[in-house]
């Protein structure tokens, strides 16, 4: 069994940052130059640009990055000095499916993008649908499987600000959350086709994961000058839930119907539901429209049940359908797992591909 390891982080921004960059530095270097390397990679953007051109964009971003969260980039410069990575770089680290579609944008002439990695699949489950009246989030993470080695779990403790748990990856400040006061945010990728210079999905996570309330959170997606496409899901110790679908240009945002006793869990994949946000996407191959959609499916058929507990969840994210495994040509797999109960603070996680390893047990 591998553990998933924990750093514990407190203080200022920028010293959360500093010990962060510190404790993972080899890893986190490594990790950058691949981002890097691949944002100017035509089969993940569109058409290639050499590593200047790259960076210069970036760049553009961090100026975004500055006006949207100047703690969160406090936060990011602690780490900077602590590997020796500029912000550029360690924003295409961060929030490298956002910025892939800022390329795309900015390309001289579009093609296809065959190496899309966006293979998770999130939910919320309602009170109503919980065993024990305690509705719960989760989500596979996945990735190519060169990340899986980089993931870790962050438990920040800010001087001025909830303390959170977040599962994230060597170097970035966040990907999917809860928080002490008990909000959790999760994420689908999407493929945008209208990227812009703008503000990277983890620090839109970090930013939410800041708030006490859900609708504080909920601005932060919808007041956002995004970057990319992601698709964001909100829920908090309440049962009230959201799903955001948002795109550069548009969002569309959907509640979750937690109080009616014959609503449902929202499921969500890799392909957007609404029609103003699916015409903002750019295509995407065959094979990966019929696994996001199988994945949907899949997912909303072992939801639709009314006695679910934690360790339903786990065993979801291990279904043969939703669970990815590495193959050729993609070598896209489950990176880790996260599943939250923000009415109780009770926090799972699992590194690596869920169906290998064991789920490890936090508490907020």
């Amino acid at each position: 069994m591998s553990k998933l390891r924990l750093l514990e982080l407190s203080g200022s921004y920028y010293e959360m940052g500093f010990a962060h960059g510190q404790a993972y530095a080899d890893d986190i270097r490594r990790y950058t130059e691949e981002r890097v390397s691949l944002a100017g990679q035509a089969g993940w953007t569109g058409h290639s640009l050499a590593r200047d051109e790259v960076l210069a964009l970036a760049e553009a971003c961090v100026t975004e990055h500055e006006a949207y969260a100047p703690d969160l980039m406090d936060e990011l410069r602690g780490i900077g000095d602590a590997t020796g990575l500029s912000l550029a770089e360690l924003v295409i680290t961060n929030g490298f499916t956002d910025f892939v579609d800022t390329v795309y944008t900015y390309a001289r002439q579009k093609v296809a993008t065959p190496l899309a990695a966006d293979d998770c699949t999130a939910f919320i489950v309602p009170n109503h649908r919980a065993a024990d009246g305690h509705g719960i989030f989760g989500q596979t993470w996945d990735m190519h499987a060169t990340s899986t080695e980089f993931v870790i779990l962050l438990r920040c403790r800010p001087n001025n600000a909830p303390s959170c748990l977040t599962f994230t990856i060597t170097g970035c400040i966040g990907m999917i959350g809860m928080n002490d006061a008990g909000i959790v945010v999760g994420i689908n990728n999407l493929l945008g086709g209208d990227g812009q210079i703008g503000v990277t999905w983890p620090f839109v996570v970090r930013k939410a994961l800041q708030q006490t309330d859900i609708e504080s959170a909920l601005r932060c997606i919808t007041e956002a000058k995004l970057a990319g496409a992601h698709n964001y899901l909100l829920f908090d110790k309440e049962g009230n839930g959201y799903n955001i679908e948002a795109t550069s240009s548009a969002t569309a945002v959907t509640k979750l119907d937690g109080d009616a006793p014959h609503g449902h869990a929202i499921v969500h994949t890799n392909h957007c539901l609404v029609t103003d946000t699916l015409a903002r996407c750019r295509p995407r191959s065959a094979a990966s429209q019929a696994s996001t959609e199988a994945r949907l499916s899949r997912a909303t058929h072992l939801l639709d049940r009314t006695d679910i507990t934690p360790d339903h969840l786990m065993e979801l994210t291990r279904d043969e359908t939703i669970c990815v495994r590495a193959t050729p040509p993609l070598h896209i797999e489950s990176c880790g797992a996260a599943i939250m109960r923000p009415s109780t603070g009770d926090f799972w996680a699992v590194w690596g591909v869920p169906a290998h390893n064991t789920y490890e047990h936090f508490h907020l």
